[in-house]
């Protein structure tokens, strides 16, 4: 698989930045997360490690990351490139992941359940990523035992998990349907086929950037193919969709969208000071240029690599003294200048 914050998959039009998969997964008789200890809790990270680090295999290339042996900026750091969740650093104090080498694939441990598979690829890749997090999941299930009904399939935290367990979401960027204030219709829409949308950072977080979370909702009662079936086939209309409100933007209003992404483009460069909130308008604006061939000198993966990279966390990294909101601006405008640049050298 492609880490997605370095690659970029031109399918769909580039739109599709990212596609994940999650596992839910508990252990029998074993009480959930939020009933144990911290000594239990840590049990459960042993199983899960002996389970996955079998003697022929992964421990070159994966490694385990104990929560309440790293800093704040780390754990944040972590989030903001998609590989925990909030639940999980809630939980810091009991719980893990295991991460690759390429930072695709995540098992958090002691988050809302007792694992959760995550693998994220670049692009539209539903299939590939659902294929990995699967060998994996067997790979478990072949050394613990599950919690698991007959009739209603993996048990779960939360009742909206039960039965396949599998979450599917893609990342995309829709600047036009939000130009053309379309995406509360089809936030309604997608709700009525058991879709949901969130915003960069999953459930609870905005839509900054014009970039947007695709995912079931419902696992009870559907097959793993008919989700990744049914939320393909989402994704495809919601692309075909912003596609055709680009070209009704560009028909009637050619110059004022090209002024829009060169403006964009033109401040990026040269800005001293830059926010996160100003900072992801700007990139969806040039994003889109880029998308639609009126940029053709930076690539997608650099902005890609710029969703990342120009969040608080990633820019503290590496910073000896905590750095002021200024300086984080400061630092924030050099990183955009400094990537778009080498853009256009190569």
């Amino acid at each position: 698989m492609n880490n997605w914050t370095t690659t970029c998959d031109d399918s769909n039009g580039g739109l599709v930045i990212s596609s994940r998969i999650r596992l839910a997964r508990n252990l029998a008789e074993v009480p959930f997360p939020h009933k144990l200890n911290e000594e239990k809790s840590k049990e459960v990270i042993k199983l899960v490690e002996n389970a996955f680090y079998t003697p022929s295999s992964n421990k070159d290339t994966f490694k385990t990351n104990y929560l309440w042996e790293e800093t704040d900026n780390e754990k944040r750091n972590y989030l903001e490139k998609h590989l925990i969740s909030k639940n999980l650093i809630d939980n810091s104090h009991k719980s893990a992941f295991i991460l690759d080498n390429q930072q695709t694939i995540s098992i958090m441990i002691n988050e809302e359940d007792h694992i959760r598979i995550q693998c994220i690829t670049a692009g539209l890749n539903l299939e590939e990523v659902y294929n990995v997090s699967d060998k994996i999941d067997d790979l478990l299930e072949g050394n613990l035992k599950y919690a698991f009904d007959e009739k209603l399939g993996y048990l779960t935290a939360c009742p909206t998990n039960i039965g396949t367990g599998l979450r599917a979401s893609v990342m995309l960027h829709l600047p036009a349907l939000s130009l053309n204030n379309q995406m509360n219709g089809f936030l309604n829409a997608l709700s009525q086929v058991g879709m949901t949308v969130r915003g960069l950072y999953g459930e609870g977080s905005k839509a900054i950037g014009n970039i947007y979370q695709i995912s079931n909702q419902v696992t009870l009662g559907r097959s793993e193919e008919e989700i990744l079936s049914n939320l393909k086939a989402v994704v495809v209309q919601v692309t075909n969709e912003e596609k055709a409100s680009r070209e009704n933007l560009m028909k009637k209003f050619k110059y004022e969208v090209e002024d829009k992404i060169y403006r964009a483009l033109g401040i990026l460069k040269s800005a001293v000071i830059l926010n996160v909130n100003e900072c992801f308008k700007l990139l969806s604006d040039v994003r889109l240029g880029v998308e639609m061939g009126i940029i053709k000198n930076i690539s997608k993966a650099t902005l890609n690599n710029l969703l990342v990279s120009t969040q608080p966390a990633t820019i503290q990294d590496g910073n000896e003294k905590i750095l002021s909101a200024i300086e984080m601006n400061l630092n924030r405008a050099k990183i955009v200048k400094e990537k778009l640049n080498i853009d256009k050298v190569q």
